[in-house]
């Protein structure tokens, strides 16, 4: 008896769930907006970068205190994310300059570290992962752009714009297409 009210409870938590499918649409199409603004700009002067960074932070955020309401175990875990997003924004609006050089510097060195390791485990997973070339040749590439960045911050400011917005859109298309799966789904359980 307890497994039929068990499960009347989880068809009832996906219908109210998937019934707010439209959220995701929206917060989707939000990202994949700001991540056309984002690459439309020119990255003439640090501040403009600085803004930008600022308010794609916030909009990070916000996001993750929506998903506060989609989420049943990890609740704590996207509060503390969204206050941390909020507030690394609000810091970059309130000084966009060393925003700039920080972010610069970071994303440079993400990417020497991120491609340093997964040229480490593609070649240590060769035997378990059939496409592990694929990894080698995207950890080369992650390298070199690290190395090509931290050569020249005029270089990283480029880079962290691209990265910026080709994140956004990722993002929002995974949103969008999360909103679809959510609606596909609440067909399913009407």
């Amino acid at each position: 008896m307890d497994v039929v009210a068990e499960d009347e409870t989880l068809i009832v938590t996906a219908r109210e769930v998937t019934r707010l499918w439209w959220v995701f649409l929206v917060t989707g199409i939000a990202w994949v907006l700001i991540s056309f603004m984002v690459l439309a700009f020119k990255p003439t002067t640090p501040a403009t970068i600085g803004y930008l960074t600022g308010f794609v932070l916030i909009a990070a955020g916000v996001n993750e205190f929506i998903a506060i309401g989609f989420t049943e175990g990890l609740k704590w875990l996207h509060a503390v994310l969204g206050v941390l997003f909020v507030v690394a924004g609000i810091m970059a609006l309130t000084s966009p300059f060393q925003t700039f050089g920080i972010l610069a510097l970071l994303i440079g060195w993400y990417l020497l570290f991120k491609g340093t390791f997964d040229i480490i485990l593609s070649i240590m997973e060769r035997d378990l992962v059939p496409l592990w070339g694929l990894a080698l040749a995207s950890g080369i590439i992650e390298v070199a752009l690290a190395m090509w960045a931290l050569g020249y911050p005029g270089r990283s400011a480029w880079l962290l714009v691209l990265w910026i917005g080709i994140t956004a859109l990722m993002h929002g298309v995974t949103e969008i297409v999360m909103a679809f799966k959510l609606r596909g789904a609440r067909a399913g359980l009407v």
